[in-house]
């Protein structure tokens, strides 16, 4: 699949795989550089955001989704969230792994179409419980108060 599919057509919150199609598997461990330029086109992340295309002046600016990588950190507090941006037209090839279980809520940093998706859980409860604590806002500047979180 193409990200522009993935773009059109694949819920917030799916787990998506992406590859530069080559079939070589990792490189050892031991030789880092090389592993970490194979994990920048091959790896696999939480589809997060989905910004549509903008046009500023003469320059065009493609619609892009993010995925969401993961999070580093230790005893419970997160340090680094890892995020990758990808242009409609990059020429990685884009594959379903998991879906949005059905009934599941997304619950995001604010409404809108520039929302970001922050929660997966299984029960508006479990949303409303975790928006309360709030232990997962990062603040930014110039940002709304998230903490009247959209749920779709």
């Amino acid at each position: 699949m193409s990200a522009q599919f993935i773009f059109d057509h694949v819920p917030m919150g799916a787990i998506i795989r992406y590859s530069d199609g080559s079939l070589r598997p990792p490189p050892p461990e031991r030789h880092r550089r090389k592993l970490r330029a194979w994990e920048s086109r091959n790896n696999t992340g939480r589809l997060v955001r989905k910004q549509a295309g903008t046009r500023i002046g003469e320059t065009t600016i493609p619609a892009a989704i993010t995925l969401h990588e993961g999070d580093f950190g230790s005893k419970a507090v997160i340090v680094l969230r890892v995020f990758k941006t990808f242009s409609v037209d990059c020429d990685l090839a884009f594959t379903v792994v998991e879906r949005p279980a059905i009934g599941s809520v997304l619950v995001f940093d604010r409404p809108g179409d520039e929302a970001e998706l922050v929660h997966v859980t299984t029960s508006r409860q479990a949303a409303d419980l975790r928006n309360r604590s709030a232990a997962w806002r990062i603040p930014r500047e110039g940002s709304p108060d998230v903490r009247g979180a959209a749920c779709r």
